[in-house]
């Protein structure tokens, strides 16, 4: 669970279930808070914040008790803002925001929540929140790494330009694009893609994009085909959709899956007596069969649209006087997709996270390690 507004004192998370004995340090978490804030075509905030966690719960002498992990991250900015974003009541009235931006949740929130001005919804559905998500998947990610499993994310697209399908392997691709601005494996295309951000910055406008995210060596059976909510794949399009502004999620092949034959499609099953393994020649179902973890890599896309907010701003109405007016212009990026793709690593980690912990259930880290390698001996004997 995370708690906090954009600019309200800070971000909270609470994560429950992770074993004891995991190894933990606030570095591990700032690392990928590090990742998130970066990226060429982000905007002022960037500069502003520097996110470091600070854990209150559940972390004792570098490693994890069992018991739930409270974190908090300082939003620094708040001091700017205390006059409009103080906790307790304040001197005067904060001038109001009436005037909703298309493609956010300001105007749908104001009427859910009967909030007449339109802050008090759109600084909690800011992509601030997403510190604390990624706070969260790094936790998830250590216990994951705990088992073998690696999960990265790298950018395929930005706005009409598209990264070239490169033979590397998984290990080159993350290292490519944890050196690159855009976390794009394709240099090539990285130059074209800061271009295209360039042009939409000095139109007063923004580009959205795709990333990809990985995690590598998942064992055979996370997730289950029994009931809908259980299946691995649904649970992973709903954690990556939730992401801000992300608006379509594909597994494996996907969309391109649904222009073609069958028998271009699926991938055959066969079988290594060597590492007792069966195994597949290709991968176009992303890792994912019935809803179940197939042994090969889980492969997730989601697809950003262009930020919503504009300096060249969209026809709105004020939900005061009801008279048309341009949208309020916010402090935004030109282009978060390398940012989101962070997020989109942590929420792929998170579930996947889940999946273990609904398997093979412990608490210790020993004892999951026990019951992993005993489950994984059991399908390597499997007749």
């Amino acid at each position: 669970m995370t708690a906090g507004e954009s600019h309200g004192p800070r971000l909270v998370a609470i994560v429950e279930g992770v074993p004891a004995g995991l190894e933990l340090l606030a570095a591990h978490i700032n690392e990928d808070l590090a990742r998130r804030q970066r990226g060429y075509g982000r905007g002022g905030r960037m500069k502003i914040e520097v996110d470091r966690v600070e854990f209150a719960a559940g972390v004792r002498n570098g490693e994890t008790l069992g018991s739930p992990i409270a974190m908090t991250i300082t939003n620094h900015d708040h001091q700017s803002w205390l006059d409009r974003m103080s906790p307790a009541p304040m001197p005067s009235e904060p001038e109001a925001l009436t005037r909703p931006r298309p493609g956010h949740a300001d105007l749908a929130g104001g009427l859910k929540y009967d909030r007449r001005d339109l802050r008090d919804v759109l600084e909690r559905a800011s992509a601030r929140e997403t510190a604390a998500r990624t706070a969260v998947g790094a936790v998830a990610k250590r216990l994951l790494a705990a088992v073998g499993i690696d999960v990265f994310a790298h950018v395929l697209a930005i706005g009409p330009v598209r990264a070239a399908h490169l033979e590397l392997t998984h290990e080159e691709i993350k290292a490519r694009a944890r050196s690159s601005d855009l976390a794009c494996a394709d240099e090539i295309a990285e130059a074209s893609m800061k271009a295209a951000i360039r042009d939409a910055a000095h139109a007063g406008d923004t580009l959205g994009g795709v990333f990809e995210v990985i995690a590598a060596n998942v064992p055979t059976g996370l997730g289950a085909h029994v009931h809908w909510d259980r299946k691995l794949d649904g649970r992973l399009a709903q954690a990556l959709m939730s992401i801000q502004a992300i608006k379509g999620v594909e597994i494996g092949d996907g969309f391109e899956a649904a222009r073609s034959l069958g028998s271009e499609v699926h991938d055959a099953i066969e079988y290594d007596a060597t590492t007792k393994h069966f195994t597949r020649p290709t991968n176009r179902a992303g890792g994912l069969e019935g809803g179940i973890t197939n042994g090969a890599p889980v492969v997730c896309r989601a697809a950003m649209k262009p930020i919503a907010t504009l300096k060249k701003a969209l026809p709105s109405v004020d939900i005061r006087t009801k008279l048309p007016y341009a949208a309020a212009f916010e402090r935004s990026d030109v282009c978060a997709v390398p940012a989101a793709s962070v997020v989109g690593e942590a929420m792929v980690a998170i579930v996947l996270a889940d999946a273990l912990l609904e398997k093979f259930g412990s608490d210790s880290i020993k004892e999951l390690l026990r019951n992993v390698n005993g489950y994984i001996a059991q399908v390597e004997a499997f007749e």
